[in-house]
């Protein structure tokens, strides 16, 4: 069997690409995550027993630790998921998001280049190094019409998006210089169970039910394509099996939504699903709170997902509506993950890891 090394595999991309693999595939799998704040191994209870499924606490700056899980291992494919994502987060400091994004990222394709140099033949014509990005460093788009296409130029908005725009060119950069084999991929926001509840959709979902105010940035018109997390989890899978070298992939859910629209619907979702409301909310939606815009703050994004269906035969299972009924009832039936996030008592399970 082979075995895929994937990075960031307790976030929420990562953890939902590992359970695909455990749960629809035969691979070995190898998360190599550091467990910064949004790493949960929660979220892999129900795969992390499996015996093709093995957890490496490294962070991927460790060049050491890196190379000896590459010698250890002995992956077949790499997908690249370990990153700070949020954008919020990076604008109150940048540092790390330079460190792990972009010197996290740059070594880790040097020791998968020097691992892959020194493979046998068929095993070096296999090897293939995933590297899975965001439509965010395309900036935003003018039109209301326009998409982003592979070809889009970058114009990254924020430390974040700089950073992932960083980190791409690295990766195309060891193609073209070392003839090393990469794909990569740029998603739109993604949405589903498991999420961080700093992200606005699991945000707005918990603080509803404490009857918390609902934060909407300036006047809520900012539009994404959304993308629901087990759709991508099966496109990612498909790219790097099956995808062809050098080529990038947009993957998005051909979902465009103003923010105050999905805050609105799940608001409305809410009043279905979990009618009895706290004590002194009239409705959902009265909760709803504008408040200052976010610094350089895109207004739109939008994937053309063409290419990836085209030739891969890859299409979102789940609709905006389908997906985000799934999503609320998630968080309405696993309140304890949900508690444990917000109180901190998940990073506890990495005691006997980190020590």
């Amino acid at each position: 069997m082979k075995t895929i090394l994937v990075t960031g595999g307790a976030g929420f991309i990562g953890s939902a690409v590992i359970r695909h693999l455990i749960n629809d595939t035969d691979y070995n799998v190898v998360n190599v995550d550091k467990l910064t704040y949004a790493g949960n191994l929660e979220s892999l209870e129900s795969v992390s027993d499996n015996s093709r499924y093995t957890f490496e606490h490294v962070d991927i700056c460790d060049a050491t630790e890196i190379k000896r899980v590459f010698k250890q291992h002995q992956p077949d494919i790499v997908m690249h998921l370990a990153a700070e994502s949020h954008v919020d987060r990076s604008i109150d400091g940048p540092g790390e998001f330079i460190q792990t994004n972009i010197v996290g990222t740059y070594n880790l394709l040097e020791q998968a280049r020097h691992y892959w140099a020194a493979l046998g033949d068929a095993k070096k014509v296999g090897f293939r190094f995933h590297h899975i990005s965001t439509d965010e460093v395309y900036g935003d788009l003018e039109g209301t019409d326009d998409l982003f296409t592979e070809e889009t130029p970058y114009a990254p908005s924020s430390p974040y998006s700089a950073s992932k725009a960083s980190s791409d060119h690295l990766v195309r950069a060891w193609y073209r210089t070392f003839d090393f084999p990469t794909i990569i991929t740029n998603c739109s926001n993604n949405y589903g169970p498991y999420h961080f509840p700093e992200k606005l959709i699991p945000l707005v979902i918990l603080n509803a039910l404490a009857g918390k105010p609902l934060p909407v940035y300036g006047k809520g018109n900012q539009v994404r394509d959304w993308l629901y997390v087990d759709d991508h989890a099966r496109a990612l899978v498909l790219v790097a099996t099956t995808g062809e070298i050098a080529e990038t992939y947009n993957i998005g859910g051909h979902n465009e939504k103003q923010n105050i629209d999905v805050v609105k619907t799940i608001c409305h979702l809410l009043e279905e699903l979990a009618p009895n409301r706290p004590e002194g909310v009239n409705a959902y939606e009265e909760l709803i709170t504008f408040v200052t815009d976010r610094v350089g703050h895109d207004v739109r994004y939008a994937i053309d997902a063409g290419k990836i269906q085209q030739e891969l035969s890859w299409v979102p299972e789940e609709t905006f509506e389908t997906g985000l009924r799934k999503t609320v009832k998630w968080y309405l039936e696993n309140q304890q993950w949900c508690s444990n996030v917000q109180d901190g008592s998940y990073k506890q399970e990495r005691l006997g890891i980190v020590g």
